[in-house]
């Protein structure tokens, strides 16, 4: 799997902006994916942008103000942005929004990530990404979420608190009542939550409440939090679903569990702790070994480790005889 943050967009942005010539005069972004791009290029390159459909309606985002009527003299060369290009339907029905406007503006399109089939379908591109591919951006509305697990709390919804999760009327108040958190638009493959298998039904009308789809929900059949507890089988329990072929991603809420689920199946996991997709873990003695969680305690230790080799080697280097001639 290729997985771009937000970070990386950024970062890939700034490194291919000189592939974008400087005489366009408006960037218009592609709702919704490709708004966050257009807004990046728009700001480094000193740009007025707007969204695709008040592009079409004749309008621009300008000095923070909205509503801005178009002076066709002024804008002429057009740079319209999407985030990627994968099978190119989106990017057809994109230029075909556009047909009617082709006669009054130079039209070009860009996409920072393409497949490497479609680099052609594109004026310009930043970067080759192959599929399958998640973005953080949008990981939340992909198309392919039918091939995914989820977690509950944490992701979903909010995580009870100390006081709510008593595993009686205030939990089962917190079930049927949860503030949701990341609601997905596209239909889930599988539910995976530790909650247990008697609060089903409260469950399933707080996720038929929020519109959530989804094709099973797997629960832990464990008689009450207690059992829970002793069996302390979270990671294990979400790992088992997911090893099943037909999934490809994971979203879990706590980053233990998700770098438990991980170094389990091998299979990647996105982590809503930190919006990060986890891909290799090892133990935590490996991570911090190789200074994965404090980058500089390790700095500190090779520091200590040279300084003592140093000390050592000066120690045992014999010391030169100095002789001392007499008249």
């Amino acid at each position: 799997m290729n997985f771009r943050n937000i970070s990386d967009l950024n970062q890939i942005i700034l490194k291919e902006i000189h592939k974008i010539p400087r005489d366009f005069d408006l960037i218009v972004g592609v709702p919704r994916s490709g708004m966050l791009p257009a807004n990046l290029l728009a700001l480094y390159l000193n740009l007025p942008y707007t969204d695709l459909h008040s592009f079409v309606n004749g309008h621009i985002y300008k000095a923070g103000e909205r509503g801005q009527y178009f002076d066709i003299k002024q804008f002429k060369n057009v740079l319209v942005v999407d985030d990627s290009v994968s099978s190119g339907n989106a990017l057809r029905k994109c230029k075909a929004s556009l047909a009617d406007l082709e006669s009054k503006f130079n039209l070009k399109y860009c996409a920072i990530y393409v497949d490497p089939s479609k680099q052609n379908s594109v004026d310009y591109y930043f970067e080759t990404v192959g599929i399958p591919r998640y973005f953080q951006w949008n990981i939340f509305n992909h198309s392919t979420l039918d091939k995914a697990c989820f977690d509950i709390d944490g992701v979903l919804c909010v995580d009870p608190t100390p006081e709510q999760n008593d595993d009686g009327p205030k939990y089962r108040d917190f079930v049927l009542n949860a503030t949701p958190l990341y609601l997905p638009k596209s239909k889930i493959g599988t539910l995976v939550t530790s909650r247990l298998e008697k609060y089903r039904p409260e469950t399933e009308k707080w996720l038929e409440k929020h519109g959530i789809k989804y094709n099973e929900l797997v629960m832990l059949d464990l008689p009450d939090q207690k059992a829970r507890q002793k069996a302390n089988c979270h990671g294990t329990h979400k790992a088992k679903t997911y090893q099943d072929g037909k999934y490809n991603l994971f979203i879990e809420s706590e980053l233990f569990q998700a770098n438990e689920i991980n170094r389990i199946t091998g299979k990647p996991v996105f982590c809503t702790a930190n919006f990060e997709m986890i891909f290799n873990s090892q133990s935590f003695a490996y991570n911090l070994k190789s200074g994965k969680y404090f980058p500089w305690l390790r700095k500190f230790a090779l520091r200590l480790r040279d300084a003592l080799r140093k000390y050592k080697n000066k120690l045992q280097t014999p010391k030169k005889k100095v002789s001392i001639e007499t008249h």
